[in-house]
Order: C-alpha cells, then sequence, then structure tokens
C-alpha cells in the first residue's frame, strides 16, 4: 500500500486525485494539505468529493509528510517550490505536475532530484505522452516544407500561457528537427509580422469556459496538413496518471522521470 499526500486537494485537479486515490485499493490517502488560509482546512478531505474518507486537510506540510510515501502536486509554482524543499529534506518521493515554472525553479527540481525521486511532467496522460511520441516522428517525417504550429485551448481559471503541455510539444518537434525551442519559438503574431520564418515553431493560445484541455500540432505543407490532436475531456485522466506515476516511483530511490519513463517508452 502506498501512502500518498495530496497537494491543492481542494482544486480541481485535488478533487480528482483524491477521487483517484480513494478508489484505487493499492493506494492510501494519507493526507491532504491547502494554504493555510483555506476554508476547508480541518475538513475531512473526502467530503469535497462527498466520500467521507477520515483523512482532514491540512497547512501542515512537515507533519502531513510523516510516515507518506509520495507527494502529488498540482499547484502552483511557488508552492510547489515549497513542497520540494520540504520533501528533498524529509526523502518524501514527488509527482509534480504544476505548470509555468521558470528556467531556475525546473533547475530546482533536477537539483532535488539528486536525492529523491520525483516524475515532472507538465501533463500526466497516458494519450498525451503518445502524442509527444507521435509529433516527434511526424517532425522527421515533415522536416522539410512543413510549418509547424501548436495551438491549445484551456479554461478560463488557468493562468499561464501557453500550457506546459504546448511547450513540452514544442519541444518535441524542436528536439527532433535539431532545433533549440527557445531560439525558434515565436508566440502569438500581430500586426504586420512578415512572411513566416520557415525555421520557426509558433504557439496560439485560447483561454475560455471550462475548456480542459485540447492540443494540436499542425504540421503545414503546400496542398496538405498533419493534424495531431489530443482532447481531454476530463480531468480524470490527468489524475490516473499521475497516480500511475506515484506506483512507478515505489521502488526508485531518486533521479529525475517523466511519463515516458512512466509507460516505458524509453
Amino acid at each position: 500500500m502506498l501512502n500518498v499526500v495530496i497537494a491543492g486537494s481542494t482544486g480541481r485537479m485535488g478533487h480528482a486525485l483524491l477521487q483517484g486515490v480513494i478508489d484505487d485499493a493499492e493506494l492510501h490517502l494519507h493526507a491532504a494539505l491547502d494554504r493555510a488560509d483555506g476554508a476547508v482546512i480541518g475538513r475531512d478531505a473526502g467530503e469535497l468529493i462527498g466520500a467521507p474518507c477520515g483523512v482532514r486537510v491540512s497547512a501542515e506540510v512537515g507533519l502531513a509528510l510523516q510516515g507518506a510515501d509520495v507527494l502529488v502536486d498540482f499547484t502552483r509554482p511557488d508552492a510547489s517550490m515549497e513542497y520540494l524543499a520540504v520533501c528533498r529534506d524529509s526523502g518524501t518521493k514527488l509527482v509534480i505536475g504544476t505548470t509555468g515554472f521558470s528556467p531556475e525553479q525546473k533547475q530546482a527540481i533536477a537539483d532535488a532530484a539528486r536525492d529523491v525521486a520525483i516524475v515532472f511532467a507538465p501533463n500526466m496522460s497516458v494519450g498525451v505522452t503518445l502524442l509527444i511520441n507521435l509529433v516527434q516522428a511526424a517532425a522527421k517525417v515533415l522536416s522539410e516544407g512543413y510549418d509547424i504550429e501548436v495551438i491549445e485551448a484551456h479554461h478560463r481559471h488557468k493562468v499561464d500561457a501557453p500550457s506546459g503541455t504546448a511547450l513540452r510539444l514544442g519541444e518535441a518537434a524542436a528536439a527532433a528537427l535539431g532545433r533549440d525551442l527557445a531560439q525558434c519559438a515565436v508566440y502569438g503574431r500581430e500586426g504586420v509580422t512578415g512572411e513566416r520564418d520557415p525555421a520557426t515553431i509558433g504557439f496560439a493560445t485560447v483561454r475560455g469556459g471550462d475548456v480542459v484541455g485540447d492540443h494540436t500540432v499542425l504540421f503545414a505543407g503546400i496542398g496538405e496538413r498533419v493534424e495531431l490532436t489530443h482532447k481531454a475531456s476530463s480531468r480524470a485522466t490527468f489524475a490516473l496518471g499521475a497516480l500511475r506515476a506515484a506506483k512507478f516511483l515505489a521502488d526508485k530511490k531518486s533521479g529525475l522521470y517523466d511519463m515516458q519513463d512512466v509507460l516505458g517508452l524509453r
């Protein structure tokens, strides 16, 4: 039985993760975390999803990690950095699905992985993980004469753009072509931009309503287009992938992994 701590347990992803842990006979909900000023501190975490479980929502990270095996974190970058530090000190494994990290914060995650095992991925979906592989394969075949654009859509509450998944898809395409995404990415266009540079990879972002997450990588050539698309209709897909990642870490002592590793795709 794997003892799991859910960070951000009162959010949309937190609810999906709580449900996933409670429904999985191989997992035990060890603790549920929220901000110290959260309205549900002290309440039964299971009540948030209509399934009381006896675990109270807490803001005491150090206490919550005592006896825990893994913390699953889908929060905000600043909060994730705090969880990362405590997990590193306590030796608790981490699954990080938070997006919007700075390069320095990503480096901090890589540094912590020398001491604890971490799965860090912008998208925990099995389908998106497959999509990344398909994008790499397509980019190699369509390396000449095709323009690459990444289009993503999310709900109105998402605070970072482009999404971490969109960036990961762009990185996959760039790597397959031997390019550095930092040098070839174009984030939005406005006004007289001139003709498109064929060496660039473009990003377009849509925010609205309750869109869970749509991602399309478009390879546009002369006379044809190839589109690779993933559409999420429920956050359960991300939760199930994250919990699969938690199980993957069960026998790992340290190291930085992503969903490619979890699914055995490399």
